[in-house]
């Protein structure tokens, strides 16, 4: 087939010996097996954010910084630089996620490459060598839905103990491999540890996959899975390997109403109380401003100058010589 535009780089460069056909094409990326290594792999081909259909990115970015200070600047600013870094960021972010959670035991492809926003990594098979079908594209029985559904959970819970969280699982994000259900698609995973939607997302994450396996195991659709795991996860006491019931016990413990009113009154008076020290303050320092400009007005000598004063000499000798004037001026007349 034609390569790609994307992908020509590394055939040029020899990274991929041979683009074999399209695989699939989603709202993040578009997905081609190639030979590469003379390995059948998955390159994925990250689109643009202007092709993207990959809605509140904002939601799952939250948290996240890069050690580049000026890049951590300009993508704050939103400035084209910092667009460019934020895309960046966001590919780089599922290169790094597959990276941690194949070490932490998660089941999910196996990362080769990534460069110029193609990501290089292992194709996923079913039994028969195939690539693998996704969960939302096979019908099955109870006993399969209730085996992938808690396999699932697992790999959940482990992606926690890592300390992350998918953010966008569902039956679409899950490849039925002939090794177990593998997770697949990570650019908007995030540390639950710097989001303050983690919890939400966390919920939403396992209640699509109850939802979804309990069309086929209705047992599943009155679990608390979610909110189990999270509650432990809160408390510190989620491992690996924790026991889960999916129950939650209800705390039977009455909420003292009068105690949280009265604390919330507490509050609003210091916080009354502070605001008027603060206007008090600023009065008091405008009064003392007005009385040191007074005293520096009163200290300061006047600078306007006063019209030289004439000796009465002077004074007299001025009055006289308009009259003086007159008399010569007389005698200048007569003596014609």
């Amino acid at each position: 087939m034609k390569v790609p535009e994307h992908l020509e780089p590394l055939v040029e460069h020899g990274l991929i010996d041979e683009v074999v056909r399209p695989l699939m094409s989603g709202k993040e990326a578009s997905l081609f097996i190639v030979r590469s290594n003379g390995q059948t792999c998955v390159a994925k081909v990250y689109k643009h954010a202007t092709e993207r259909s990959f809605r509140q990115r904002s939601i799952y970015a939250e948290g996240r910084k890069v050690r580049n200070s000026r890049q951590q600047r300009a993508m704050d600013k939103g400035s084209r630089f910092g667009k460019q870094a934020n895309e960046e960021a966001w590919h780089n972010a599922e290169v790094d996620a597959l990276h941690r959670l194949t070490a932490a035991g998660v089941r999910v492809p196996l990362p080769r490459l990534y460069s110029d926003g193609v990501l290089l990594m292992e194709l996923i098979v079913d039994a028969d060598e195939q690539p693998a079908p996704r969960l939302a594209d096979r019908r099955l029985d109870a006993s399969e839905a209730r085996a992938i559904f808690h396999d699932l959970l697992r790999q959940v819970v482990r992606m926690l103990c890592a300390g992350l969280v998918h953010g966008d699982l569902s039956e679409c994000n899950v490849l039925l491999a002939a090794t177990g259900p593998v997770i697949i698609d990570f650019p908007q995973a995030f540390d639950a540890a710097r989001n303050t939607n983690a919890a939400r997302l966390f919920l939403r994450d396992v209640d699509n996959l109850t939802r979804y396996l309990s069309r086929f195991a209705p047992e599943l659709a009155g679990t608390q899975y979610g909110r189990e795991v999270w509650a432990l996860y809160e408390r510190a006491e989620l491992f690996v390997d924790t026991p889960l019931t999916g129950r939650v016990r209800e705390s039977d413990r009455k909420a003292n109403v009068a105690a949280v009113l009265d604390e919330v009154n507490m509050v609003a008076r210091e916080a009354a109380l502070r605001r008027l020290s603060e206007i008090k303050r600023a009065e008091r320092q405008a009064e003392a401003a007005a009385k040191a400009a007074a005293a520096q007005r009163v200290a300061k000598p006047s600078s306007q100058k006063h019209p030289p004063q004439k000796h009465p000499a002077q004074k007299h000798s001025a009055q006289q010589q308009p009259a003086e004037k007159k008399a010569r001026s007389r005698r200048r007349r007569r003596r014609r």
